[in-house]
């Protein structure tokens, strides 16, 4: 994932996304995901990935929150279940991934906070 625009869906100036857009902006892409929304550090994406999610640890703090489907998530050696409607909060550099996940699994990512993310 990036913290920058990265389709042609992205509108830096958008207050409101939906998860027909985020699929739109999506549909085709290896990885599948796009940024819907920008201000500032924060960025909003749609993540929607196929099989396995090859994902490495972000420089900044990110919240996922579970658009679709089920699995398990993998954060800092612990892995809990999750599900549509479910918040997952993971600080910037932490080795994560989401596993075993149906194929209908969608999420949204938001970012945002600087480099090495927030001080508690």
């Amino acid at each position: 994932m990036t913290t920058e625009p990265s389709s042609p869906a992205a509108h830096p100036q958008a207050w409101l996304t939906t998860i027909a857009a985020g699929e739109a902006a999506t549909r085709g892409r290896a990885p599948a995901f796009a940024t819907l929304i920008a201000h500032g550090s924060m960025t909003v994406e749609y993540y929607a990935p196929e099989g396995i999610d090859p994902q490495q640890p972000h420089r900044q703090d990110e919240l996922y929150v579970i658009a679709a489907g089920t699995g398990t998530f993998f954060k800092a050696g612990e892995r809990r279940p999750f599900g549509p409607g479910d918040v997952i909060f993971v600080e910037a550099g932490l080795e994560h991934r989401f596993e075993n996940f149906t194929p209908d699994f969608a999420t949204w990512v938001i970012f945002w906070g600087p480099d090495g993310g927030e001080k508690p």
